[in-house]
C-alpha cells in the first residue's frame, strides 16, 4: 500500500480554500500565489501545485468551499421566499470575500456545490411553480447577474473607503458639466454601499418572475419565510437595509 504523504494530509483541498480565502481577505488577490500559499500551509510549493495545478483549479477549490456553505431550503417553503434566500446567501458570502471576485473574473461557476446548493434546487422549484425550463432558466440567470454585480463592483468589507473614493472623484467634477452629480453628493453617495440597494433590486425581480397561481388555485399562504428572508410583499422601512441572516455589518440610510 503506498505511504500516504504527510504534507498531502495538511494540504487537503478544504484546508488549501480556507487558507487561499484567508489570504485574499487579509492581504488582498495580488498577495495569492502558490507560494504564499505553500508559506501559509507549511508545505511545499509543488505540494499545492499536485491538488490543484493552476491558479484556476485553486479558484475553483475556494468557490466550492464557499457554495457549500449556501443553505438548503426546506420543501414547501414558498417560492419567493426561497429564492430570496437563496440569493441573500450568496450575495453574503461574495461580499465577504472581495478578492476572490476579483480573480475569477468571468469565468463560469461550474462547481457540484454551487450547481447542486443553488442552481438545481433553483430551477426545480421554478418547474414546479408553474414555470417552462426556459423561463425557470431567465429568472435564475437574472438574479444571479444581479448579486454578482452587485458584489463585485464595491468592496463592502470597507463601505467608509468606498464611499470616500467615490466622494473624492466626484467632487473634482465640472459643476457645469455634471450639476447632478457634483450637487448632490449627499444624495448620491450612500447609494453606492448600501445593501438595500441589492435587496429592492432582487426583490423586483422575484416579484416580477413570480409564477401566477393556476386558475382556482390560492397562492400559498401561511408559510414562514427563512430565517433573515423579509416575506414576499415585505418592504423596508425607506433607507432601511435588510441585511441577511449573520450579517452584522452596518448599512447606509440614504
Amino acid at each position: 500500500m503506498p505511504r500516504r504523504s504527510a504534507a498531502l494530509d495538511r494540504a487537503t483541498p478544504e484546508a488549501i480554500a480556507v487558507a487561499a480565502l484567508r489570504i485574499l481577505d487579509e492581504q488582498g488577490p495580488g498577495h495569492l500565489s502558490f507560494r504564499t500559499l505553500a508559506d501559509r500551509l507549511e508545505v511545499s510549493h509543488a505540494t499545492v501545485q499536485r491538488r490543484c495545478a493552476d491558479l484556476a483549479g485553486l479558484l475553483d477549490l475556494c468557490t466550492e468551499h464557499l457554495a457549500g456553505q449556501l443553505p438548503e431550503i426546506p420543501a414547501g417553503t414558498d417560492w419567493a421566499q426561497a429564492a430570496e434566500a437563496r440569493f441573500r446567501a450568496l450575495y453574503q458570502l461574495l461580499t465577504a470575500h472581495p478578492g476572490l471576485l476579483v480573480l475569477r473574473g468571468g469565468r463560469p461557476w461550474l462547481g457540484r456545490q454551487l450547481l447542486a446548493r443553488l442552481v438545481e434546487p433553483s430551477l426545480a422549484d421554478s418547474v414546479a411553480a408553474g414555470m417552462t425550463p426556459a423561463e425557470a432558466m431567465t429568472a435564475y440567470r437574472r438574479m444571479y447577474l444581479l448579486t454578482l454585480g452587485s458584489a463585485a463592483f464595491v468592496d463592502h468589507r470597507d463601505p467608509a473607503a468606498a464611499t470616500a473614493a467615490s466622494r473624492a472623484a466626484l467632487a473634482a467634477l465640472d459643476p457645469e458639466e455634471f450639476p447632478v452629480l457634483s450637487g448632490g453628493l449627499p444624495d448620491v453617495l450612500p447609494a453606492l454601499t448600501d445593501h438595500e440597494v441589492y435587496y429592492g433590486a432582487l426583490r423586483q425581480l422575484i416579484e416580477a418572475a413570480r409564477p401566477a397561481a393556476p386558475a382556482g388555485v390560492a397562492a400559498p399562504a401561511g408559510v414562514a419565510a427563512p430565517a433573515g428572508v423579509a416575506a414576499p410583499g415585505q418592504v423596508a422601512a425607506p433607507g432601511q437595509a435588510t441585511p441577511p441572516a449573520g450579517d452584522t455589518r452596518s448599512t447606509t440610510r440614504t
